[in-house]
């Protein structure tokens, strides 16, 4: 797809609440999302999965290859389990990163920042929180797998980041522990 159809088929969606299933670079699967914002090179949705929605993304136009709207059972069931009926639109920023960092720094709490490949040694992914957001990239302070916050700041430039992930079951749940 052109990426002037897949911010027409995302403008779409945001207008009508409709769930995408989106096709990226870097992924063989998809995503389902609700859209919910859209800037110029990145947009912000609800991830859907197993009839509930499961925190927010930002993501960049720029991965993506296809988005297509969902149209079939699921979406009678979720919209009759009234899925959709109280998602407040985060007050996120979607100008650049940079704003986008600036925006969930205010918000405070844990996110996900990720840099997503097909190479497997290229994939970067860490949780934890915004110490400080500059210019080209944000310094991050974060924990490891064993709910370990690590020592000194993990410095994550702008360029390599692919998702932001927030509110997420996973997030959410791991942070209480930490």
């Amino acid at each position: 797809m052109k990426k002037d159809e897949i911010k027409e088929r995302i403008r779409s969606a945001i207008e009508g609440r409709d769930l995408c299933r989106v096709y990226f670079k870097y992924d063989p699967a998809y995503f389902y999302y609700f859209p919910l914002k859209m800037g110029e090179k990145l947009f912000l949705g609800a991830e859907e999965d197993d009839f509930i929605l499961d925190g927010f993304s930002v993501r960049r136009f720029c991965d993506v290859k296809k988005a297509e709207v969902k149209d079939d059972k699921c979406i009678e069931i979720l919209r009759s389990e009234g899925v959709l009926e109280n998602v407040t639109v985060p007050p996120i920023d979607l100008t650049d990163w940079h704003s986008v960092f600036l925006s969930l720094r205010e918000m405070d709490r844990n996110i996900i920042v990720e840099h997503e490949s097909l190479d497997a040694d290229e994939c970067e992914f860490a949780i934890g929180h915004i110490e400080k957001v500059m210019k080209t990239k944000v310094l991050f302070k974060h924990f490891d797998a064993d709910g370990i916050w690590q020592e000194g700041l993990y410095e994550i430039p702008f360029s390599q980041i692919t998702s932001v992930t927030f509110d997420s079951r996973y997030v959410n749940i791991f942070s209480k522990y930490v």
